[in-house]
């Protein structure tokens, strides 16, 4: 049994909010760069270069690379055998990210009531998605969602008789929509199966994945490639300008769903694709 005290796990998740929001992950630099090297359109290429300089400039000053600091959503992995001391994990998290939005001078963005709007002043509650696994690790992974790109995020209940053209038609309908309001060059996280709110789920937390892998099933891979070059192919470009560069990288997460039902989700993450994440596991023992 690993004990893990709350109040060390408050100042981890405060760790990870700054770095989120300051410190864009160096797999979607290097994709930046990439995309800068072979876009043909010149405002394309100024903009990519434009979003690279910027990311160095809150790298570099540790200030926030968007203004937009997000919804806390956090991803938790926790291991049967870990116990946490000194309060709960829920209140644990929400502590963190208390702090590290004060801490860090992030801007913030939670109301407490769709209904009222009022803000609560401190950026929290968090969206807290906890999954039990086993052993006595504990991983925590912070995404801070921006409304530009959640906004434009889709879900549909499709049925297998739509087939995966009508999945493809919807993905590229989506991007289409959303146009320059995504902040593109976007990643698509694509949820495929589930039930109506699993396929949200599994959409976004694809989103935390590395840009340059390629997912472990085949055909999912296969998805991915095509999904990737029918969303480049539309022409909206960085930040809306033209281009081939509309999508980074498209990540296809599958589930299990009833024989009637081809549930399909998109979630749209702009260029600011901020995440961060810790594990304690035997290295900290």
């Amino acid at each position: 049994m690993r004990e893990i005290a709350a109040a060390d796990i408050s100042a981890k998740v405060a760790e990870l909010c700054i770095r989120a929001c300051t410190v864009l992950p160096p797999d979607v630099v290097a994709a930046i760069e990439a995309a800068r090297d072979r876009e043909e359109s010149r405002p394309g290429r100024s903009i990519l270069s434009r979003l690279l300089e910027n990311a160095q400039i809150a790298h570099r000053e540790h200030i926030p690379m968007c203004q937009d600091t997000g919804l806390g959503v956090v991803f938790v992995e926790l291991g049967a055998e870990v116990r946490i001391t000194g309060g709960h994990l829920g209140g644990a998290i929400a502590d963190g990210v208390r702090q590290g939005y004060e801490k860090g001078y992030l801007r913030k963005s939670v109301v407490r009531s769709p209904l009222d709007r009022r803000n609560t002043g401190d950026n929290t509650p968090p969206i807290i998605h906890t999954q039990v696994t086993p052993g006595d690790s504990l991983k925590i992974a912070v995404a801070a969602k921006g409304a530009g790109s959640e906004n434009m995020s889709r879900l549909r209940m499709m049925v297998p008789a739509d087939g995966i053209e009508a999945v493809k038609r919807f993905v590229v309908e989506t991007v289409d929509r959303a146009g320059a309001s995504a902040c593109p060059p976007v990643v698509l996280g694509v949820g495929l199966g589930g039930s109506f709110e699993q396929c949200a789920l599994i959409a976004k937390r694809a989103l935390l994945r590395p840009l340059d892998d390629t997912n472990s099933d085949p055909a999912a891979a296969e998805l991915e490639r095509d999904l990737l070059d029918l969303v480049n192919a539309t022409g909206i470009g960085p930040m809306g300008a033209g281009g081939r560069t509309t999508a980074l990288a498209v990540k296809v997460e599958l589930a299990p769903c009833h024989i009637a039902s081809l549930p399909v989700a998109v979630n749209l993450q702009c260029h600011a694709a901020r995440h961060a994440e810790h594990v304690w596991d035997s290295r900290d023992a």
